[in-house]
């Protein structure tokens, strides 16, 4: 985490506005540097909430006089979003930090939230008090208001991300297009109406987002980019809610995170009313409604201020992680056939040799090997034994590629013990499915 860089995308033209935001930015730079000191995390972030605190409430009180002077419509919805992060955000992130004795885990959580907020503020609703605010659609008929919708995401996606986006489906129903990580938010109306909406961010547009707002080069993603994406997102569906007078009303009820096996299966369950897909030109995103639950009894934990960090913690541990595959083979064709039939659902890793291989066991442990038993120097055998030898690696699944499946061969092989073996002669298909069932616990 480096620093957030003011820049003239930030700035409104408003000269007490802009040095308000740039004074904002600059505590918020100091308390990242601040907080990564040994034994300074506790008392920056102390400094933090108070400074936050009392900033907010008088930059709010300075916005809020000024929409007033120039009599901006939009006044109290934005004042709302002004009490909601002032009198619901601000308080439950100081909570856990107080229940936490200022944990590092919750200090993220703080930092996350917080930049996530700073950014979608003056990027969306500072931008619409100086005119430059999305068309507001009302009574359209249906295919008109799909048409529109997909204008404002557009928009949007212009706005936040900063990015041009095109519309690349009105029909996505879950197709796989890389890593994703899937922002669930559950509305309800005054009459209990119900509006689930999902977004996707595919993982690459994620690093891509970050990496350029924090002005740092991001790798992975972790807790604190997950914190900033969820109040990105929050940010975007309020600017939705604002140009469609039917959702305007509708308040958010939870928020959750899904993994992308988990939004497949919610599709098949439940068609999506609307659900459409873009490309950034970084990465893809998704944005799909629905009226009903989607995961009918099916249990997602919502986030909140006291669960937050775990569960993202465990999010990105867990059910997101992909398995991890070494192919151990001394042909480049057969390796980079693996690679191209095992590479969209699985981690997918290469060595050309046994001793690479040992070096890259040992250092970025996968979850299976699949070993060719006919190599030269170290063959497939010796290199098995030397993974039993190390009690380290000794229990990961082995499974041997080989060319041979006369019945000699196929005793030598299995008298090895390792998980299985495959013919390289196997149909694609066949090769795909044991090693599907072996992580799905099929024998």
């Amino acid at each position: 985490m480096n620093t957030i860089v003011w820049n003239k995308r930030y700035e409104l033209g408003v000269d007490f506005l802009d040095k308000e935001h740039k004074k904002l930015f600059s505590t918020v730079n100091k308390l990242l540097a601040l907080s990564q000191q040994e034994g300074k995390e506790e008392w920056a972030c102390r400094e933090g909430v108070k400074y936050l605190r009392n900033h907010t409430r008088e930059h709010f009180q300075h916005e809020e006089a000024y929409m007033q002077s120039i009599e901006y419509g939009d006044y109290e919805v934005h004042k709302h979003l002004h009490d909601d992060f002032q009198n619901i955000t601000l308080p439950s992130l100081e909570a856990e930090l107080e229940e936490t004795e200022y944990a590092k885990e919750s200090i993220r959580h703080f930092l996350g939230v917080s930049i996530g907020w700073m950014v979608a503020h003056t990027q969306t609703e500072d931008l619409a008090i100086t005119g430059r605010k999305m068309s507001k659609w009302s009574a359209l008929p249906k295919a008109e208001e799909l048409d529109a919708l997909e204008q404002t995401i557009i928009q949007l996606i212009s706005d936040l991300f900063r990015m041009k986006g095109k519309t690349v489906s009105r029909q996505y129903g879950g197709e796989e297009f890389g890593k994703v990580f899937c922002c669930r938010f559950v509305y309800r109306g005054a009459k209990k109406e119900r509006w689930e909406i999902l977004l996707s961010f595919e993982e690459r547009l994620i690093l891509k987002m970050v990496s350029e707002l924090m002005n740092t080069q991001y790798l992975k993603v972790d807790d604190m980019v997950i914190n900033i994406i969820r109040y990105l997102s929050r940010q975007f569906i309020e600017k939705i809610k604002e140009c469609f007078s039917n959702f305007g009303q509708y308040e958010l009820e939870s928020e959750a995170l899904m993994t992308h096996e988990q939004l497949v299966k919610a599709f098949e369950r439940e068609h999506p009313s609307c659900s459409l897909l873009f490309d950034t030109g970084s990465g893809y995103f998704t944005f799909c409604i629905m009226t009903n639950d989607s995961l009918k009894g099916k249990i997602v934990t919502s986030l909140n201020a006291e669960n937050a960090m775990n569960q993202i913690k465990d999010y990105l541990a867990g059910e997101n992680r992909k398995k991890k595959i070494l192919v151990v083979d001394d042909s480049d064709f057969m390796r980079k056939n693996m690679i191209n039939l095992l590479g969209n659902d699985y981690e997918v890793t290469e060595s050309s040799s046994s001793i690479s291989a040992i070096k890259t066991l040992t250092r970025n442990r996968p979850d299976l090997v699949l070993l060719d038993y006919e190599m030269p120097v170290c063959d497939g055998k010796q290199t098995l034994e030397m993974i039993r030898m190390d009690e380290e690696i000794a229990d990961i699944p082995v499974v041997f590629l080989t060319g041979r499946g006369d019945a000699e061969s196929v005793k030598k092989v299995m008298a090895l013990k390792p998980r299985g073996y495959l013919l390289k002669s196997m149909p694609e298909a066949d090769i795909k499915k044991f090693i599907d069932g072996i992580f799905s616990g099929k024998k």
